[in-house]
C-alpha cells in the first residue's frame, strides 16, 4: 500500500519526532547529542528551515520546524540518514537507527504554537528525568531563557515577541510561562492525525477530490519537487542550476554529481563557488 502524502507547503510548521529503532535509545552519549546538534545546524542552514524549539531525549526527538520552502521530508532525510551513518560509524554498528518514517504534524502557528513549543521543552519534565526544563541541557529552553547563548541554527525572536518586545521582559515572562503546571495538552486540540488547528485551519490544508490543496496556491501545495532535467536547461550557467538543485529543490550532491557524470567533490566546489557569486550580488 502506497505511503500518505504528506502535508507539505512554504511556510508550514510543523511538530517533528523521531524515534529509535524497536525504541532504543538514539543518543549513547553526550557526544551523541553534541554530533546531533550539529547536523541539525547543517540541515537548518542547507534547506532553510526556521528552528523554533527542540529537545534531545534518550530514544526520540522533538523539533518545532517551519519550513520558507516545502523541503520538510528532504530534509528530514538528510538529518537522520546523516546522524545514522555518523552514529553507527562511531560505535560500530550498522543497521537503522530510527524506526520507520518519521513522524510530523502541520501546526496552527498563531493558535497553538507557543503550547506546542512549551510542550517540547517540558518534556524531561513529565518524563521525570528533571524538576525543571533549565535543568535538561539538550533543549532549546536554556537559549531562549537567556541562560546559554543561542546556537546559529535556533531561532528564538518569535517566540520571545509573543512575550514582549524588550528581551529581558519577555524571556522573564516566557520561564513563567513554561514552569506553569497548568499548562493545557495541546493534543487535545488535534484535527485528525497530523494537523492541529480549527476547522478553518484544516478547510485550507484540506486535499479536494480533485487533487489540489484548498486555500494554498498550487506552487504551495504537497511537495512536487521538479526532475533535474527540468532544471538542468541548456540554456542555464551550470553553476546556476546545480546550486538551485541543492539548494531549492533538496538534490543531495551525489545525485546531481551521477546526473552531470561530476565528482561529488567537483559540485561542492561548483556550489561552493555559486553561494559566494550569490552573496555579492545582495
Amino acid at each position: 500500500m502506497a505511503r500518505p502524502l504528506r502535508i507539505e507547503f512554504e511556510g508550514a510548521v510543523y511538530h517533528v519526532t523521531s524515534r529509535g529503532n524497536a525504541r532504543s535509545d538514539i543518543y549513547l552519549t553526550d557526544d551523541d547529542r553534541e554530533m546531533f546538534l550539529a547536523v541539525l545546524a547543517h540541515v537548518v542552514d542547507r534547506f532553510g528551515w526556521i528552528c523554533h524549539a527542540y529537545c534531545l531525549m534518550s530514544n526520540h526527538f522533538h523539533l518545532m520546524i517551519e519550513t520558507p520552502r516545502s523541503n520538510l521530508s528532504r530534509g528530514m532525510r538528510q538529518l537522520n540518514g546523516i546522524y545514522t551513518q555518523r552514529f553507527n560509524r562511531t560505535h560500530g554498528r550498522v543497521g537503522h537507527v530510527f524506526q520507520g518514517r518519521f513522524k510530523s504534524i502541520v501546526v496552527d502557528k498563531d493558535a497553538y504554537l507557543l503550547e506546542l513549543s512549551r510542550y517540547i521543552v517540558r518534556n524531561p519534565v513529565a518524563a521525570g528525568m528533571v524538576k525543571d526544563a533549565g535543568d535538561w541541557p539538550w533543549s532549546s529552553y536554556q537559549a531562549t531563557a537567556g541562560a546559554v547563548s543561542t546556537p546559529a541554527f535556533l531561532d528564538t525572536g518569535w517566540l520571545l515577541s509573543r512575550f514582549g518586545n524588550d528581551s529581558e521582559t519577555a524571556r522573564a515572562a516566557y520561564v513563567a510561562f513554561v514552569r506553569d503546571e497548568q499548562m493545557v495538552s495541546p493534543w487535545d486540540q488535534l484535527n485528525g492525525p497530523d494537523i492541529l488547528g480549527d476547522d478553518l485551519f484544516r478547510g485550507r490544508l484540506q486535499v479536494a477530490g480533485s487533487g489540489e490543496t484548498v486555500g494554498i496556491p498550487k506552487r504551495k501545495q504537497l511537495l512536487r519537487h521538479l526532475p533535474l532535467s527540468e532544471i538542468a536547461q541548456p540554456d542555464r550557467e551550470r553553476s546556476d542550476w546545480i546550486r538551485e538543485a541543492y539548494r531549492e529543490h533538496g538534490y543531495t550532491m551525489q545525485e546531481i554529481a551521477t546526473y552531470c557524470g561530476l565528482h561529488h567533490s567537483t559540485v561542492s566546489r561548483i556550489i561552493k563557488s555559486a553561494d559566494e557569486n550569490a552573496r555579492n550580488k545582495s
